[in-house]
């Protein structure tokens, strides 16, 4: 891979070694030059910055807009989505985001997240109930992804039956077909018309969960809403605030735990020490975010004017995808970063971002990981792979690390 700088903005380089093998092709990245024109999901042009330094004060520099309309023809968007589901955080900057982030934070505060540990545990018991019989599962598709998913869907007050076409939207939206272009744009649609029911639904019958509290901040008339008519929500953002909580709260926390479970069985030592000492499993799942998190890149950032990311220029517009992966492994800040070290110090890592867009979920994917990953290991003492290793298949996505699958057996 070559340095942008010496290829010029017209010869992107190819990104499919990032899909491959990311942390080896990050590592030539990095190595080459700290900024380098590549091509995105789309194929559209955008500018990819692999170091820590620059990385990490590139996802606080207020110059850099999430907003879409900052955004030059021709540049790298992110998801092509609908206005009802587009209005959300991921696309805002202040004061909308202040507005909108301070509204649901309240799911998330530390005393909300501690009040779940007891219902997360007992979805993992109960999964892992349904699994022992078996001596073998696939854990992405029976334990990993089952768990954040009930988890958030009781959050936001989803009935059970309508939780079984998710999974297939999600993937829809990571890792399209290429064999059917329209899968996408289906999955698109099908979520659009699902939250609008499950809205007016909700409005009917609320209930004791966080989307009826946010439909009741949207209906309020606008002289009783929260202090002022500034602080409630359209309906589009509504909409776009549901989509949201639970695609992202599936999404990270599913790769989470399937890379933290893949990690472990690489290093037989490890998984033994922490099997014998479960109160050093929230130190670990800090490393295991840094080492092999589930998001490579930040969300897709636009120049609101000419600016200079590691001594290249970059025109106002034009796309920045900033490599979380990359600055997680990035030597001069992580020391011997491509070994797995629970004791190393972590408080720098970026794997759930850095700034006002920090990840507002943080501490419920922490405290899912750590109760998935201690009740599964304590489980089942003889955890291994039930197929060779080199038949394990990551999604081939810049966007999302994670496992196709990982079947397992004891």
């Amino acid at each position: 891979m070559q340095n942008t700088a010496e290829t010029g903005p017209d010869a992107p380089i190819d990104v499919t070694p990032l899909l491959d093998d990311p942390h080896a092709g990050y590592a030539a990245l990095r190595e080459a030059g700290p900024v380098h024109r590549i091509t995105g999901a789309d194929g559209r042009p955008a500018w990819l910055v692999t170091r820590y330094d620059d990385v990490r004060r590139a996802l606080a520099d207020p110059r850099l807009s999430l907003d879409k309309r900052h955004a030059a023809p021709g540049s790298y968007r992110g998801f092509d989505l609908p206005p009802a589901l587009d209005a959300n955080l991921m696309n805002m900057d202040p004061p909308d985001h202040t507005r909108i982030r301070r509204l649901v934070s309240k799911a998330f505060t530390p005393g909300r997240v501690r009040a779940l540990r007891a219902p997360v545990q007992r979805v993992a018991d109960a999964l892992l109930d349904a699994m022992e019989g078996n001596g073998r599962a696939e854990l992405v598709a029976d334990y990993a992804g089952p768990l954040p998913i009930t988890v958030i869907c009781e959050l936001l007050g989803i009935p059970q039956d309508d939780r079984r076409d998710f999974l297939a939207w999600s993937d829809a939206l990571i890792t399209p077909d290429p064999g059917r272009p329209q899968a996408m744009k289906e999955a698109i649609g099908a979520m659009q018309e699902f939250y609008t029911g499950l809205i007016a639904a909700k409005r009917a019958e609320p209930g004791d969960d966080l989307l009826s509290d946010l439909i009741a901040v949207r209906d309020e008339p606008e002289d009783a809403a929260a202090g002022a008519a500034g602080d409630r929500l359209t309906e589009d953002e509504l909409t776009s605030l549901a989509f949201l909580i639970l695609f992202a709260g599936y999404e990270n926390t599913v790769q989470l735990i399937g890379n933290a479970v893949l990690t472990l069985l690489d290093h037989p030592v490890q998984l033994a020490q922490l099997r014998r000492n479960p109160a050093e499993l929230p130190a670990a799942v800090e490393e295991f975010l840094r080492f092999d998190g589930p998001s490579p890149l930040a969300i897709r950032r636009f120049p609101v004017e000419d600016l200079d990311i590691g001594g290249v220029r970059i025109p106002a517009g034009e796309a920045v995808l900033l490599s979380i992966a990359s600055a997680n492994r990035d030597p001069a800040r992580f020391p011997d970063p491509d070994r797995l070290d629970r004791g190393r110090e972590l408080s720098g890592h970026l794997a759930l971002g850095h700034g006002i867009h920090y990840c507002l979920g943080a501490s419920l994917a922490r405290m899912e990981a750590e109760i998935a990953l201690g009740a599964l290991i304590n489980r089942f003492p003889g955890l291994r792979l039930d197929v060779p290793r080199g038949e394990l298949r990551h999604r081939r996505a810049l966007r999302a690390r994670g496992l196709i699958s990982l079947p397992v057996a004891w």
